[in-house]
């Protein structure tokens, strides 16, 4: 399953050409993958009572087409499970006419914030955790 989230450029989120800082983009990204996180029933706060987080182990981003002020984009989180200790992150930032102004690809994991390691079965642990795991791209429960 795909979920996305709405955005709308900022200003002062805009770099000297008056086109989205690069690094924004990444901003849009992170924020997207929280809101999933949050709206599948693991917000911040569980996550630390159960001593995980997620990490981003490896990002790589597309610019395809610049974005302005005022523009309102969706924000685009799926995730892809192998049988490791990470998971595959695909999303894209699209505008409102649907053209892609950005893909962006990553790994992640879940960290163990007491052994500082990542832990195995990522999807089992997101799945046992979350209240709607179909959210993330697993199994309802």
């Amino acid at each position: 399953m795909t979920y996305s989230v709405e955005v709308t450029v900022r200003g002062y989120e805009l770099d000297t050409q008056g086109h989205l800082n690069q690094a924004v983009y990444l901003q849009y990204a992170e924020h997207a993958r929280w809101e999933l996180l949050r709206e599948a029933g693991l917000a911040q706060e569980k996550l630390l009572a159960h001593g995980i987080g997620p990490v981003q182990l490896e990002v790589t981003v597309k610019y395809l087409r610049e974005l302005r002020g005022g523009d309102r984009v969706r924000v685009s989180c799926e995730l892809l499970y192998g049988t490791g200790k990470t998971f595959e992150m695909r999303q894209r930032i699209v505008k409102e006419d649907g053209t892609v102004a950005a893909e962006i690809g990553g790994v992640g994991g879940i960290l163990d914030l007491k052994a500082r390691r990542l832990i195995g079965d990522p999807a089992g642990r997101f799945a046992s955790l979350a209240s709607k795991p179909e959210l993330l791209g697993l199994p309802a429960a």
